[in-house]
């Protein structure tokens, strides 16, 4: 079976190599970018199954990203991986076109099943994001 392919969005190169190993066993990484028109850019030609981005990256953040690739008929899921835990953000994450919102600091427990969730279009949240345990 072929494995999804993921492309990587987010301004932090060590959080990047963590995602990557993370991921790498499951699926295929296709590479990382750093901010959101390189990953507007790179989503356009590399046409990946899943995104998984930061929320707050430069030049343009990662819900505005979001929203451009969805207006231009992006079919890719995507998961956001963020530090931001203010219901706002969620909701707007979620209306961006978002199936997944991870807690980067539940990223290791969390982040696979988000990546699953989004495959087969579920959405999966954090718990600790909605308040439970």
């Amino acid at each position: 079976m072929k494995k999804a392919r993921i492309l990587l969005a987010d301004d932090h190169p060590h959080l990047v190599e963590k995602v990557t190993q993370l991921l790498q066993p499951e699926y295929e990484v296709l590479g990382a970018v750093s901010d959101g028109q390189a990953l507007v850019s790179a989503a356009e030609r590399l046409k990946p199954d899943v995104l998984v981005l930061d929320v707050t990256m430069p030049i343009l953040d990662g819900i505005e990203a979001a929203k451009k690739l969805k207006a231009q008929g992006c079919e890719s899921k995507i998961v956001f991986l963020t530090v931001h835990s203010d219901p706002d953000y969620l909701r707007a994450c979620l209306a961006a076109g978002g199936l997944g919102y991870v807690s980067k600091s539940r990223m290791a427990s969390d982040l696979l099943h988000a990546v699953h969730h989004a495959l087969t279009e579920r959405i999966f949240i954090s718990p600790t994001m909605t308040g439970q345990k």
